[in-house]
């Protein structure tokens, strides 16, 4: 195998990227990280629920991550864009947008998702910070607050039924995307929760902070004060590797998801992948668990193969 080819090259370099990384350097592999730098959660200023660095910001726990990986001989990271990967004759090839080529036995796609967010004056600054997907990843931080949960489909259930563990003050907005039947209603009414069935036209607050939502009530002026408010996306693949490399996708709740077997392994042969473009649900542990899978696998491939 010529000296220019790594043993695996692994496309992006979040929590899941970094993971599969790692545990192929510690196993003396030669491994190359391509990263844009564009990771899921750069918009929220703490990470919150991952064993040994709750309340860290995403950026501070990556650097160290990066740190860490590169103390291994046999590690690289370029920051770069993977803009094309296709199977060559003995290795896979993934041209970067700076202009190079590099060449891999294994290829490990931690390329993320993109949200796609609720089109609503005010939303997208707050995103991350007073507009939030998570309970688990959030909730303690608004914990007894005025909560809403902005309905984007009957998913939004499962927030607005969870979220009184956190807060006795809830309110459903289903904002023409989710009419509760019956039995959900009475389920929303035993968990405390208001359902507010007008649309909201607008998110007001100071700068990124969230005072309230604004309804659309003609001849009137109407805000609901709220501190914080839940809502799901859409998402899409970040990158169109996977989709150029031939690997089938499953439909998951949000989007499209690339199929994997136990060992992250896709439907490509040698071709693995991890994290949010490869998994439901999402949070920075479970990314992380995913790329130590991929990582662990895809140097068994090597290995034995």
């Amino acid at each position: 195998m010529p000296t220019d080819t790594y043993d695996s090259v692994v496309i992006g370099g979040s929590f899941a990227g970094l993971s599969a990384a790692l545990q192929l350097a510690r196993a003396r592999r030669r491994v190359l990280v391509v990263d844009a730098g564009r990771p899921r959660n750069r918009f929220s200023h703490a990470s919150h629920g991952f064993l040994g660095q709750d309340g860290q910001t995403p950026a501070a726990i990556l650097e160290t991550a990066r740190a860490q990986l590169l103390a291994y001989p046999t590690a690289e990271l370029r920051r770069d864009e993977a803009t094309l990967a296709a199977k060559g004759a003995d290795a896979f090839e993934v041209s970067l947008a700076a202009g190079s080529t590099v060449r891999a036995r294994r290829l490990v796609l931690a390329t993320g998702i993109v949200d796609e967010l609720p089109d609503l004056p005010g939303l997208r600054e707050r995103w991350g910070i007073s507009v939030l997907h998570c309970p688990y990843c959030h909730g303690y931080e608004v914990a007894d607050g005025r909560l809403g949960v902005l309905a984007v489909g009957e998913m939004s259930l499962h927030q607005a039924l969870l979220l009184p563990d956190w807060s006795a003050d809830v309110t459903l907005f289903t904002n023409g995307a989710f009419d509760p039947n019956a039995e959900q209603r009475r389920a929303l009414a035993a968990r405390g929760v208001r359902i507010e069935p007008r649309l909201v036209v607008a998110l007001e607050g100071d700068g990124t902070a969230l005072a309230g939502v604004r309804l659309d009530a003609p001849g009137a002026v109407d805000v609901i004060a709220l501190d914080a408010l839940f809502t799901g996306s859409r998402t899409h693949m970040a990158s169109p590797l996977a989709e150029q490399l031939g690997c089938a996708f499953d439909d998951g709740p949000f989007g499209p998801i690339i199929r994997t077997d136990t060992r992250k392994e896709t439907t490509v042969p040698g071709v693995y992948a991890a994290g949010d473009a490869a998994r439901v649900p999402h949070n920075v542990t479970w990314a992380s668990a995913d790329g130590v899978t991929a990582g662990i696998y895809a140097h068994q491939s090597l290995a034995l193969a």
